[in-house]
């Protein structure tokens, strides 16, 4: 299966039809996804619709969009007209169809884009493996009985078992690197505000980003650059002008005046070597040798911890005292305890929150992209409850999270870059900036591709 952007060149030159196109995605999903489960809904019906449309457009000689006739699914947070918005819980399936799309599908829907479903997910999105007890585990395509990581795991799980070329996902303390990082594909999350969150599910509001899953950092890109843009029915979204990421002296320029730093200190304890050795092998390529330490990032996790887990119990506090017997022990259990923590505790949480916003900038003065592990091991098995770094047994679910989070913490942009290793199971680095900066990620990660340091890892490649 080519990426999305070789897709869509081919519909538009008519060297294949938008509709073949969805036929065949629709294919590969109906013979793979009862081994991955992935899918939480299939369009097929629209999707064939807007397919014969775009076929209609180009065949009248219109423009069809830069995603013309490419297969794409969201999340199941992200609002679809006519499709209840599960956000994998059993509470929201008894909420009426969202009358709009949420803003980012509409956007890729006018880029011509074909939706095609929606995707299984941690409930609530609080959770990094996709062991939904709702809709059942997403499996990992590279072994089917380790998770596919989350709370965005169907997203990454359907790109890397190429039933789709994109997906988006959202990302609270990681949910979107996470999975992708296991899966062995690109996952992006932009600075914070800079993607319009209208119509999708929250879970800690001062967290949340979506972004996009894909094989390719041009898809990325590509993606990126179509979901820009200010938008007033997300209060946080920014008023910034978008930026082109994806024009080719954007994304392919010499990168050798971006200074570049491993990240040291907590980013290099509690990890697999494996995992470390994937940072190394991305240094090596490009070159890098320094290391800059950010200060306290245990206490900024410790504080992501609070402020998420008060926030969301907030959001759902009703239903918890309502009806706790109808969420996903796991999620309900996490969520009670949010809803005891203390508001001082929160309220020093965001003040140290403002502190260490200011310490990473003082370190962005003197680098432009830092190099970290994604998760310090590659995918557990599902239900694994436990595993063992630096000699101790620590909890599988939330350390997933341990190289993530922080970062999430203060909105910083970061992309999570499938490392190619042979005959092993995917690992990814994360490459992160300062707010709004995302270009410089991008082409940093494009050259990383263009030396085959970094590619999708596909089962059947």
């Amino acid at each position: 299966m080519n990426d999305a952007v070789s897709i869509a060149a081919a519909v538009r030159e008519g060297k294949v039809s938008a509709v073949e196109v969805t036929q065949a995605a629709l294919a590969r999903i109906a013979a793979g996804d009862n081994q991955l489960n992935c899918f939480t809904a299939v369009t097929a019906e629209t999707a064939l619709t807007d397919a014969a449309r775009i076929d209609r457009e180009i065949a009248q000689g219109n423009h069809s969009g830069i995603l013309a006739g490419v297969p794409f699914a969201v999340k199941n947070l992200f609002d679809i007209a006519g499709l209840t918005t599960l956000a994998g819980s059993k509470i929201n399936a008894e909420n009426p169809a969202a009358s709009l799309d949420a803003t980012a599908v509409a956007k890729l829907k006018q880029a011509g884009a074909i939706l095609i479903g929606a995707l299984n997910m941690d409930e609530y999105a609080y959770g990094f493996v996709t062991e939904n007890s709702h809709y059942g585990a997403t499996h990992n395509p590279h072994d089917l009985q380790r998770v596919a990581g989350g709370s965005s795991g169907g997203s990454a799980a359907a790109v890397a078992a190429g039933l789709v070329p994109l997906t988006l996902g959202s990302d609270t303390n990681g949910s979107i690197r996470v999975p992708a990082a296991l899966c062995g594909v690109f996952g992006f999350k932009p600075t914070y505000g800079r993607l319009s969150r209208a119509g999708v599910t929250l879970f800690s509001s001062s967290f949340d980003h979506i972004g996009p899953l894909a094989r390719s950092v041009q898809d990325i890109a590509t993606v990126f650059d179509v979901l820009q843009g200010e938008d007033d029915r997300d209060p946080v979204c920014t008023k910034r002008p978008p930026v082109e990421t994806l024009h080719v002296t954007s994304l392919h320029q010499d990168i050798s005046n971006i200074r570049i730093a491993i990240a040291a200190d907590y980013f290099v304890k509690g990890a697999e070597p494996e995992a470390l050795a994937a940072v190394q092998k991305v240094a090596d390529a490009l070159n890098v040798t320094e290391y800059v330490t950010i200060p306290e990032t245990h206490r900024a996790r410790a504080a992501a911890f609070v402020i998420t887990a008060s926030e969301g119990a907030n959001l759902h506090l009703h239903q918890l005292q309502s009806r706790p017997e109808d969420f996903d022990p796991a999620t309900r259990d996490r969520f009670l305890a949010g809803a005891l923590i203390p508001s001082s505790w929160y309220i020093q949480a965001q003040r140290f929150r403002q502190w260490y916003r200011d310490r990473v900038r003082e370190v962005f003065q003197n680098v432009d992209v830092i190099l970290a592990p994604t998760t310090p091991i590659s995918a557990p098995l599902i239900g694994q409850e436990t595993m063992i770094l630096d000699g101790e047994e620590i909890l599988v679910r939330p350390h997933l999270g341990l190289f993530t989070q922080p970062l999430s913490f203060i909105g910083l942009p970061v992309l999570s870059v499938p490392i190619k290793r042979q005959n092993a199971l995917p690992l990814g680095v994360q490459l992160i900036a300062a707010p709004y900066n995302e270009a410089l990620i991008l082409r940093v990660a494009a050259a990383l591709e263009a030396k085959s340091v970094v590619s999708a890892n596909i089962p059947d490649d």
